[in-house]
């Protein structure tokens, strides 16, 4: 995440006077992905000054407290407010995220700068065999302006180098498996 790991290099080298980062400030920013990463991305951009702000989530709005198939001890998949919706809400009104939203495409200008993306809204539901799988929502199609586009997604799970050396099997999540009890 170039846009995170520059700014971070530049505000401790010289609060960001050295301009060796990449700016929201004055752009329509659009944050693919949630999690910590994206939260991070919405509160840089807010700090850098951009006009506009919008989170991108495919997945749907989780619930207010744990669904019945989230015991403990999984991690609790409720809905939070972290501190980059907060700041994104005080500054434009209204929290950022838009669930359930699929990016088809980026738009370019005449110079290969992007200035918007092409999006779909989906909804879940279970196939034939079970599985969770979105399907689009037909004429739900819409362009959203972007002068600056962040990907915050698709994290993969911890380094494997220590794993592997060590033949350690992992999950199908990249984690190492271990006997739970």
């Amino acid at each position: 995440m170039e846009f995170l790991h520059a700014n971070t290099k530049s505000l401790l080298d010289s609060n960001l006077e050295d301009g060796n980062y990449i700016s929201a400030k004055g752009k329509k920013v659009i944050v693919i992905g949630g999690g910590d990463t994206g939260t991070d991305c919405i509160g840089t951009s807010i700090r850098h000054g951009c006009t506009s702000l919008v989170n991108l989530e495919l997945l749907p709005q989780p619930p207010q407290t744990r669904a019945p198939g989230n015991p403990w001890p999984q991690w609790p998949r409720v809905f939070r407010v972290d501190y980059g919706h907060q700041e994104a809400a005080t500054k434009f009104g209204k929290d950022p995220r838009t669930y359930e939203v699929l990016t088809k495409r980026f738009i370019s200008d005449e110079n290969g700068s992007v200035k918007g993306v092409e999006v779909v809204q989906v909804k879940w539901g279970k196939d034939e065999t079970g599985r969770f799988q979105f399907k689009e929502v037909e004429g739900s199609e819409e362009i959203l302006e972007a002068d600056l586009v962040l990907l915050a997604m698709g994290f993969l799970g911890p380094e494997s180098t220590i794993p592997d050396k060590l033949g350690l099997e992992k999950d199908g999540r990249s984690n190492v498996k271990a006997e739970y009890g």
